[in-house]
């Protein structure tokens, strides 16, 4: 199955929320865990423990277990056949973006199966211009697996590049979504190029609707809240995929508290539905 197929089979049946696994220090010291690997992965097993078998998706944030250097990169490869082990996709945010060989490169490293790393879906960064990301969706695709191309970002500075006009008179973001859109043109369901806007973005008057699927951060401790996200996304709340962090996360280190706060956000955003509906 391709990734779309798969992420809509999986929203069907455990609800629309992506949970983040973001081992921030200062979570990890709320916790009462050291700054280490060790630390590190008590952090992701306990929220994979709490959660990974009641969400569609894992959404772990590369960096924070790339600054332990190769013990971090081990905790993620066991966080990423954890996550699989519990029937959660895994997306990687990793918002890699390069040209040639490099991003043929990353994409051996996160889509290519056997590779250790190899996940379901990555964040990619289109700023190197939307060809540099043909190796990664062409790799993506051929493997039935998935990218979500940023386009708005939650946070303000990105508007400066992101709602900057084009000399065809369209916004970055819009261009970028367009060409989310051409690539899954003629797919059956949900197409498996996505895009990421953030929740706090405010209105849109770019294109939503790709046939993809729209990961949605923001929501939660960075201010993005339900009625945001049906008030932006009316047209195409099937599609969506809020994704929350540090509000899920901020319930631990017990586990029973991590699996209630997430159970509440999938609740909150079941059935999503458009405010005039």
């Amino acid at each position: 199955m391709s990734f779309g197929s798969r992420l809509r089979s999986a929203m069907d049946v455990r609800g629309q929320l992506c949970v983040g696994i973001d081992p921030h220090p200062e979570l990890m010291d709320a916790w009462g865990l050291t700054d280490s690997v060790f630390g590190l992965e008590r952090f992701a097993m306990t929220a994979l423990e709490a959660v990974g078998g009641m969400v569609p998706v894992l959404k772990p944030q590369s960096a924070f277990f790339e600054r332990h250097g190769s013990g971090g990169i081990d905790v993620l490869e066991k966080l990423i056949a954890g996550s699989r082990a519990l029937g959660a996709l895994v997306l990687l945010d990793v918002k890699r973006g390069d040209v040639g060989s490099t991003s043929q490169a990353y994409a051996d490293a996160y889509l290519t199966p056997g590779s250790p790393l190899a996940v379901d879906a990555i964040t990619v960064n289109p700023f190197l211009g939307l060809g540099s990301l043909d190796p990664l969706i062409d790799t993506a695709l051929r493997h039935d697996a998935g990218v979500f191309v940023v386009a708005l970002t939650s946070n303000p500075e990105g508007a400066l590049f992101q709602r900057a006009t084009t000399v065809e008179g369209r916004t970055v973001a819009g261009t970028i979504l367009e060409a989310v859109a051409t690539r899954n043109a003629g797919t059956q369901g949900l197409g498996s190029v996505g895009a990421v806007i953030g929740a706090t973005v405010g209105d849109i008057r770019e294109r939503l609707d790709v046939n993809g699927p729209l990961l949605v951060p923001g929501i939660g401790a960075q201010g993005g809240t339900l009625e945001d996200v049906c008030r932006i996304f009316s047209s195409v709340l099937p599609n969506v995929l809020p994704s929350s962090s540090r509000e899920i996360l901020g319930a631990g280190p017990s586990k029973q508290q991590l699996h209630g706060a997430a159970q509440a956000a999938i609740e909150r955003f079941s059935g999503l539905v458009a405010p005039d509906s």
